[in-house]
């Protein structure tokens, strides 16, 4: 009976094995809960190089409205959704905006050079693309989107979840001014 209290005693009870056993699942977990924090940090890491870049502010899916402008002096309310997808110096973006009447569905591709900006641009509904050049950074810019027989300036303004757009052109399609929030 000695002999038993004693051993009691040492191993508070427990077996040696168990104790062995509780060790190896504790340190299983531990070097789980590393691995996990491991690739968060590793993901985030990635995220924001991607993100990083004069494009970051403007991540992500934007929508809200605003008027469009015809040759012939009308204007209509339009409603507009805007996604983009910056990749360090560069950007892919769509816009597509609706009235009853009026559409418009334009897409781009950008690159930064300093703050110098250049791309292509298309729009679907029309057929027509052609090339953007201009400045900014930091979610703002002001290019000139460029086609045969087509010029228009657009001036996009970032600040935190809100942006503006503002185009004017010389041809049918005069403008917009459009307001947007993620």
């Amino acid at each position: 009976m000695e002999h038993l209290q004693a051993y009691h005693a040492a191993g508070g009870g427990k077996h040696r094995a168990n104790k062995q056993f509780g060790i190896n699942v504790l340190n299983r977990r531990l070097l789980m809960a590393a691995a996990v924090l491991l690739v968060t940090a590793v993901a985030t890491s990635s995220e924001s190089k991607a993100q990083a870049g004069p494009f970051a502010p403007l991540a992500g899916s934007w929508s809200g409205g605003g008027t469009v402008s015809l040759e012939d002096g009308s204007t209509e309310r339009i409603r507009c959704r805007a996604k983009y997808a910056p990749i360090g110096p560069t950007m892919e973006m769509s816009l597509t905006c609706a009235s009853d009447a009026y559409k418009f569905n334009l897409s781009a591709s950008v690159k930064a050079e300093g703050s110098a900006i250049t791309g292509s641009w298309s729009e679907a509904s029309r057929n027509i693309s052609g090339s953007l050049q201009g400045r900014g950074g930091g979610g703002n810019f002001e290019v000139v989107a460029s086609a045969a027989g087509f010029n228009a300036n657009i001036a996009l303004r970032t600040s935190g979840n809100k942006q503006s757009v503002t185009m004017r052109a010389d041809s049918q399609f005069r403008g917009a001014n459009i307001s947007l929030s993620r």
